[in-house]
């Protein structure tokens, strides 16, 4: 296996899921038990398969496009980036305060709150798969999928801690942004 694209894989899941740590730790606190725990976790894993679904369709899809095509693809996270670093400029006098996050730890509830809330990950996955060809593809997948347990554990842990949880809400909107413009800027410029 490729070291260097396991370790593009871990980073952009790092980047492109920093505030699920937040949300999750909203929903471990919500949670009851290890019931309630376990559904979160289940719900995370049913809204992060759905992401994923859309992301390696919408490379399929582009994987049909013209070769010359492909670097405009790294539009899509640039434009999500800028849109993100203005949407956290305008909302810069804001309290902080995690966001709704939505009614409990129901399964469903938890993959929804997941699945509205990738729409960035879909936009960056999209060019970066369709760029990793097949063997890459499946590297990313099976990283993401691995790394989900683990976004899971790290909500669970700052559920218990809110100094953490608050710290990843105020923080979480400057380095999304950057790292999206990052990939964006990579994407057009490499290929």
């Amino acid at each position: 296996m490729d070291l260097g694209l396991i370790g593009q894989a871990v980073g952009m899941f790092a980047v492109t899921n920093v505030d699920d740590i937040v949300i999750l730790s909203v929903f471990f606190g919500r949670a009851a038990g290890p019931r309630g725990a376990a559904r979160v976790v289940a719900g995370q894993y049913l809204g992060f398969a759905a992401i994923l679904a859309a992301s390696v369709l919408g490379a399929l899809g582009a994987g049909l496009l013209p070769e010359r095509v492909i670097p405009f693809l790294g539009l899509l996270p640039l434009l999500l980036g800028l849109r993100a670093a203005w949407r956290a400029w305008r909302e810069r006098h804001d309290d902080g305060d995690a966001p709704d996050a939505g009614t409990g730890p129901a399964v469903l509830a938890v993959a929804a709150v997941t699945f509205a809330n990738g729409g960035d990950n879909i936009g960056v996955y999209v060019p970066v798969f369709t760029t990793a060809g097949a063997s890459g593809l499946v590297v990313f997948v099976i990283v993401f999928l691995a790394l989900v347990a683990v976004w899971c554990a790290f909500g669970r842990v700052f559920a218990t801690r809110p100094v953490i949880a608050r710290a990843l809400a105020r923080w979480g909107h400057v380095v999304l942004p950057l790292v999206l413009i990052g990939i964006g800027l990579l994407i057009l410029c490499t290929y």
